[in-house]
Formats: structure tokens, C-alpha cells, sequence
């Protein structure tokens, strides 16, 4: 094996953008005092993952109940995280109802992969959430 070949493996890792993007790891997910946060939903995204989790946020306090999401976050987060040892579920229409998905602890910065159904997919379709940690 030539010395060189693990020296170009490094550089090519390097110049692949990261899957998490410009995303916060799931782990900062907490407030300056040091509090939880369960989830952040962001209302941007992009298919350069590095321009991801951008925009407005909203932030969840774990436990948070959100039948009805306020009506300007209602079907318009494109990507979102979910804290360590928590769990977002989230529904297609409010009131709880329609399809329904659970994201465990981590990154997911486009939402455009994760299908919803046969044709549909979950960026700008959450209406309904509840977000608990354990």
C-alpha cells in the first residue's frame, strides 16, 4: 500500500460535507443555564446540508404538547433535533391526527428524506407534536 493513499483518505473525509451541517449537534441542545431542551424545529433548509437548520426556531421544553402547533409554525418546519435520550413525535394534521412519525435523539436536517406516507414526505407537514425525554 502506498504511503500516500491514507493521506488522500483523510483529505477526500475532509472535503465531504458533514451530514449535520450547520445543524447543532444533539448533545448542545441546552439553554445557557444549563436546562434541557427536548427538540428545535427550523423552518429552513437546503440541499447543501451545510445551509440546513437555518431560519426561524422554535424551541421545545421536554414534555412540551403541542396539539396544535402556533399557526405560524404550523406545516412549515423543514428540519429539525432532538436531544439525547428524548423522542419527537410528530403528526400530519393537528388535533393528534393524520400520519405520524417518531424521531429519535439526533440530527435530521432535511425532512424532504423521511417519507410520510407512499408519495409525501415530512418538511413543511407537522401540524401536531409531543416531545418527552427520559
Amino acid at each position: 500500500m502506498s504511503p500516500l493513499r491514507p493521506l488522500l483518505l483523510a483529505l477526500a473525509l475532509a472535503a465531504v460535507p458533514c451530514a449535520q451541517g450547520a445543524c447543532p449537534a444533539s448533545a448542545d441542545l441546552k439553554h445557557s443555564d444549563g436546562t434541557r431542551t427536548c427538540a428545535k424545529l427550523y423552518d429552513k433548509s437546503d440541499p447543501y446540508y451545510e445551509n440546513c437548520c437555518g431560519g426561524a426556531e422554535l424551541s421545545l421544553e421536554p414534555g412540551a404538547d403541542l396539539p396544535y402547533l402556533p399557526s405560524n409554525w404550523a406545516n412549515t418546519a423543514s428540519s429539525l433535533v432532538v436531544a439525547p435520550r428524548c423522542e419527537l413525535t410528530v403528526w400530519s394534521r393537528q388535533g393528534k391526527a393524520g400520519k405520524t412519525h417518531k424521531f429519535s435523539a439526533g440530527t435530521y436536517p432535511r425532512l424532504e428524506e423521511y417519507r410520510r406516507g407512499i408519495l409525501g414526505d415530512w418538511s413543511n407537514a407537522i401540524s401536531a407534536l409531543y416531545c418527552r425525554c427520559s
